[in-house]
């Protein structure tokens, strides 16, 4: 549970000092204004944020799909590699 210092420190800044007797904030109008320009830039910046980890997301799945395709291009080269081996050990026994 928060206290009331953590919850003063978690308020915008426009409220901060603005509180009655008992510690509830007032509710101005123009710090109501200032706090809703805070919450509305947080929410941009989170959106911006949102958007640019997608694409990365995005990127990585992609690149993480092209990693598993060369993988499993490399198994198949070490398995026939290992057949010819095979192959080749088998000729030399019979020789």
């Amino acid at each position: 549970m928060l206290t009331r210092p953590a919850v003063a420190a978690n308020m915008p800044e426009a409220t901060r000092g603005n509180r009655h007797p008992d510690g509830a904030p007032h509710a101005s109008p123009f710090a109501m204004e200032t706090d809703l320009r805070l919450l509305e830039q947080k929410l941009a910046t989170l959106i911006e944020h949102t958007r640019a980890l997608r694409a990365a997301n995005e990127s990585l799945r992609h690149d993480l799909a092209a990693a598993v395709a060369r993988g499993r291009d490399v198994d198949a080269r070490v398995a026939q590699a290992g057949a010819r081996l095979d192959a080749l050990l088998a000729q030399m026994g019979r020789e």
